[in-house]
């Protein structure tokens, strides 16, 4: 990774950090030592990426964002506005618990919704879509589609983000780039 990326004035990245090319950080934002960011990624206003936090490539991060400790986005990842990942299970103020992290992976192209919440040790598959607002409690297949709280699949996305519904054999197109996609023993594999 290189120097050449952008930092507002505001923002407050400290020694450790490693940023990628291409990369904005936005107003009144703070990386903490130790964290990285693939090139091309722009970071909101009002956001925290923790100690070991990693951003792959082209990672979204809307305003007011909390990254915590424990999370490794893949490439191409949009999390949306006040979007929370926690990373301990059973916090509390009096008691440090910094040994006991768990780790939350979001795979490539999946989009976390705004004011959604995380719950730590969960992975977050490939091209997934999580609505707003949603609370993630379990592991989310790739192309799934999560709501509400707790958080339930109520169908598939594929990955330019629309809705595909499967017909009897268990292919589905999708309507903007014509990707075709197969539900094979509840699991979505894009074949074109």
């Amino acid at each position: 990774m290189t120097d050449t990326y952008f930092v507002h004035p505001t923002a407050i990245i400290d020694d450790g950090c490693r940023i990628g090319a291409g990369t904005k950080i936005w107003h009144f934002s703070h990386l903490m030592s130790g964290c990285e960011l693939g090139g091309s990624c722009n970071v909101g206003q009002n956001v925290v990426v923790s100690p070991g936090v990693k951003l792959g490539k082209n990672v979204k991060v809307q305003n007011n964002v909390s990254i915590y400790t424990g999370v490794i986005c893949a490439d191409d990842v949009f999390l949306g506005p006040s979007c929370v990942f926690t990373n301990v299970i059973n916090p509390r103020s009096a008691i440090n618990r910094q040994g006991e992290y768990q780790q939350t992976l979001v795979g490539q192209g999946a989009s976390i919704g705004a004011n959604a919440t995380i719950i730590c040790g969960n992975a977050i598959g490939a091209y997934a879509m999580i609505g707003a607002g949603a609370v993630v409690t379990k592991t989310v297949p790739p192309y799934a589609l999560l709501v509400g709280n707790p958080a339930r699949q109520i169908g598939w996305v594929g990955e330019y983000g629309h809705r595909i519904k499967f017909d009897e054999k268990g292919w589905a197109t999708c309507p903007e780039s014509g990707q075709k996609y197969q539900l094979e023993e509840n699991k979505v594999h894009r074949v074109s």
